[in-house]
């Protein structure tokens, strides 16, 4: 059996034959990914294939560091562990081709499915669109080319800080700056406005406080630095209201010109925010194909392909 694994900076995600599962495993304090894969190899004759994105977190000195600390700890699991790299090919060491590339697995994965599409995968803390029928295209491109580009947005569905998008909201006809400390995330203003649920509230809360609507509404009103007995409820919301309008467009804006540049005709949607915007960009939630394995796309993307080129 192969099961596929995305070790992401915040999350580790696998895919076997039981289903999709998701650990917040934030490799800045210390995460044992180790240990957490442990279990998945246990008792089992299984392979792992893996591809990466935790290489950036900031516990490291640089991505090639990154980049070993992460195939050691699988291959502690797995040792026979194959990496997907940006060229596209499966390695057994840590190179430098493996940094951030589990969105081309993605797009490898999809291309001959969906060869006139654009791909939107919205995770936890980016967005990444990538344009399917440009693949060779694709190949070799760093996160940072990806940012000029466009084809990365680094905001995402539960751990962006509100203030990276937004400079000031209107409370009440008043215009209002807000404050840059860490408040406040994504997650709060989609809780709030019931886009996800608490069970969907992986990561830690800013104040390491409890996961309800309720304690949301706090952290937003201290993003305008108040109480939310200050602004009550409605002030509260108004903020969340206000990120969402700029996140949305932002996203949306960026899909529809790049889906125009490429010439594709289809809009594809994955991740934890697909169904909420397959309803804004009338596009193809995945997750009805793929059900909660879209919420891990990568790490399905990197099994199946290793399982069609036989790697093992």
């Amino acid at each position: 059996m192969i099961i596929g694994i995305d070790v992401g900076g915040a999350n580790l995600k696998v895919v076997d034959d039981r289903g999709t599962h998701i650990h917040y495993c934030p490799l800045w304090e210390n995460a044992p990914v180790t240990d957490l894969l442990v279990p998945y190899a246990a008792g089992t004759s299984s392979d792992a294939a893996v591809v990466m994105s935790g290489e950036l977190a900031d516990c490291f000195e640089g991505k090639l560091q990154g980049i070993r600390f992460i195939v050691s700890a699988v291959q502690k699991a797995f040792p026979r562990a194959r990496f997907y790299g940006m060229d596209g090919r499966f390695h057994d060491t840590a190179v430098p081709a493996l940094a951030a590339a589990n969105w081309l697995a993605s797009a490898d994965y999809l291309r001959s499915r969906y060869p006139d599409a654009v791909l939107l995968d919205i995770g936890s803390t980016t967005a990444d669109i990538i344009p399917l029928n440009r693949f060779n295209e694709l190949t070799g491109l760093t996160d940072t080319l990806r940012l000029q580009k466009g084809y990365l947005i680094y905001t995402g569905m539960l751990r962006t800080s509100l203030p990276t998008l937004l400079g000031s909201v209107t409370l009440s006809g008043v215009l209002t700056p807000v404050s840059t400390e860490y408040f406040a995330t994504s997650a709060d203003a989609h809780l709030v406005l019931g886009h996800i649920g608490p069970e969907q509230y992986s990561c830690d809360t800013p104040d390491r406080k409890e996961k309800t609507v309720e304690a949301s509404l706090r952290r937003l009103a201290r993003v305008v630095c108040a109480d939310l007995e200050e602004i009550g409820r409605e002030g509260a919301v108004q903020v969340a209201e206000q990120f969402w309008h700029i996140q949305k467009n932002l996203i949306c804006d960026r899909v529809r010109t790049i889906a125009g540049q490429s010439g594709a005709h289809q809009i594809l949607v994955a991740g934890i925010g697909a169904p909420l915007f397959a309803r804004e960009l009338g596009a193809t939630d995945l997750t009805h194909e793929l059900g909660s394995e879209a919420d891990a796309l990568p790490a399905l993307a990197v099994r199946e392909i290793a399982r069609v080129r036989t790697v093992f």
